[in-house]
């Protein structure tokens, strides 16, 4: 999965920048002649991190960021993405929100306090229920 986003950066990079050197590129033959099951292998990779089951293939977050607000930002997309992939409900329970965010991320009460914080995710008075909080 590494090397198909790796080779996307490549195809980015090569179309925003047509001057660098296509032997920089993995999927570009000494002759030149581009590699299309690499690049059709890629694509596919790219198409499977759009759907519900790239959480299955890709490994959890291990490093939040430091900086708080770049932490922030992400710990409030792993809420929201978390609380996406949940059956419709008003709150769900700590140990749910838990187990759902820990399929994203290894810290699971760092990436909750940060949505707690900003706003995003609401907890109950006694602490046990939180729901996603209306935009």
């Amino acid at each position: 999965m590494q090397s198909a986003l790796r080779r996307a950066r490549q195809v980015v990079a090569a179309t925003m920048n047509p001057a660098i050197p296509a032997d920089r590129f993995e999927w570009v033959g000494p002759d030149g002649a581009v590699d299309r099951e690499m690049l059709s292998e890629t694509r596919e990779a790219i198409e499977l991190l759009l759907t519900d089951r790239a959480v299955l293939h890709v490994g959890r977050i291990s490093d939040l960021p430091i900086e708080a607000n770049k932490r922030q930002e992400l710990s409030n997309a792993i809420v929201r993405t978390a609380f996406d992939r949940l059956p419709s409900r008003r709150s769900i329970s700590e140990e749910t929100l838990n187990a759902s965010l820990a399929m994203f991320v290894e810290d699971v009460a760092l990436v909750r306090r940060d949505a707690v914080d900003s706003g995003v995710l609401v907890r109950s008075q006694d602490g046990a229920a939180y729901r996603l909080q209306s935009m």
